[in-house]
């Protein structure tokens, strides 16, 4: 990247920010932050606003480690996942343990079980705790994928991995005749046809040894089959992204399983959270910002490029449930230096890593980790999301089981209202 660095209008300062431009050129008057007046009005230095932006919210959160960007509109109890001490654990077990030891399908069954003790881990593809024949595999009815793959073959050329995904998913659940049945086996047996089928609709009809979903979901993103290697590291990438405590697509998930939605419809309402800047679509700006790196530009180039296209925080860094590096990435990135363009990669995420942390104290999260996965396999920006959706509907079912135990329609907050005054 050559040129002078990319500058910030006044507009675009004041929506990083989240305020009024008054209040911007407030702080400019305190000597807060500087700026530079040109015939066409003031610039900023987009990474000075970045800085400012990060030291606003750290004093915003004010020490508030539980809340993760806000004040929580309820507690939920959950025996799925807890983060303490900057780890990540599912049912009470660490997730670095089943990163490196298990099979995503088998942590997939074993969160699907009832128990509430943890216990140990599962290891490998066909081991575990007691399982029920229905959720022996994660593989989808052949005539639903037919159907879905029928379905993803309209969609124009433009639509994203996660575009497909959700418009195949409503159409396996209207293809299971069982959908409404909420008993824990149908509903874990539901699950299990849900994602198989996702990930075999996403791509070619496999060769039999390829029948799991990390080697599926590979094959669909990356046009190619992965290598042993490259197939540890998808199956760690969705072991760590099954579940994050109550994110807000989680929440959603929830949401409608209290209002005895079907497992799928929990998933898609996941999806439709799920679908955002700011949570799913996280590692596909972040995967740009690598690869800017990776083309040339130098760390603080790179940063001051993205960070003036303005709105949300550099992508990738960030997590206020741990006071270091997001536990996931600090698992993952590892992983995916190991591949045959890993190093390289990981090399660019240490550069853009040790420039924001000394420029807002922000250390990276789990999309610039997935970022760093696709980046290395050679998939499209876009691939990340998906990833993400696909591990974490076995979340979402987890949940689900959790909610269908509880009263029905129980998430429903009351709102205060703030309008005008009613008349009459």
């Amino acid at each position: 990247m050559t040129g002078p660095l990319p500058r910030l209008s006044a507009a675009q300062a004041a929506a990083r920010l989240g305020v009024r431009p008054e209040t911007l050129y407030a702080y400019v008057s305190r000597g807060l932050l500087s700026r530079e007046r040109t015939a066409h009005g003031s610039s900023f230095d987009p990474l000075e606003i970045e800085a400012f932006a990060s030291r606003r919210g750290a004093r915003s959160q004010g020490g508030r480690a539980s809340s993760a960007g806000g004040m929580p509109l309820m507690v939920l109890d959950t025996a799925i996942a807890a983060i303490e001490d900057g780890e990540l654990y599912f049912r009470g077990v660490p997730v670095s343990e089943l990163a490196h030891g298990a099979s995503y399908e088998s942590v997939v069954r074993w969160l699907w079980t009832e128990h509430r003790s943890g216990g140990s881990p599962p290891e490998g593809p066909a081991e575990g705790p007691t399982e029920s024949p229905e959720t022996a595999g994660l593989a989808g009815d052949p005539e639903a994928v037919a159907s879905a793959r029928a379905a993803l073959a309209v969609l124009p050329a433009s639509a994203s991995p996660l575009d497909r995904i959700q418009v195949a998913v409503p159409v396996l659940a209207v293809s299971d005749a069982t959908r409404h049945d909420l008993a824990a086996d149908s509903v874990r047996a539901a699950g299990a046809r849900l994602i198989g089928g996702i990930v075999a609709a996403l791509g070619p009809p496999p060769p039999v040894p390829d029948r799991t979903v990390s080697r599926l979901l590979w094959t669909a993103l990356a046009g190619r089959r992965p290598t042993p290697q490259e197939d540890r590291a998808m199956n760690a990438a969705l072991v760590l992204l099954v579940d994050h405590d109550l994110a807000v697509s989680t929440l959603a998930a929830r949401a409608a399983a209290s209002a005895r939605a079907t497992p799928y419809a929990v998933v898609s309402s996941g999806l439709g959270a799920l679908d955002a800047g700011a949570h799913g679509n996280a590692s596909g700006a972040a995967h740009e910002l690598i690869h800017l790196v990776l083309d040339g530009a130098d760390a603080r180039g790179a940063l001051a490029h993205t960070a003036s296209r303005g709105g949300l925080p550099t992508p990738g860094f960030g997590q206020p449930l741990y006071p270091g590096v997001d536990a996931r990435a600090r698992i993952l990135l590892p992983i995916v230096a190991t591949l045959p363009h890993g190093r390289r990669v990981v090399g660019a995420v240490d550069r853009l890593a040790a420039e924001v942390a000394a420029l807002t104290g922000r250390h990276p999260n789990v999309d610039l980790a997935l970022a760093a996965l696709t980046s290395a396999a050679g998939m499209p920006a876009a691939a990340g999301a998906a990833v993400f959706a696909v591990a974490r509907m076995a979340g979402w079912i987890a949940h689900a089981l959790e909610e269908y135990t509880q009263p029905p329609l129980r998430l429903r907050p009351r709102g205060r209202y703030t309008g005008p005054a009613p008349r009459g």
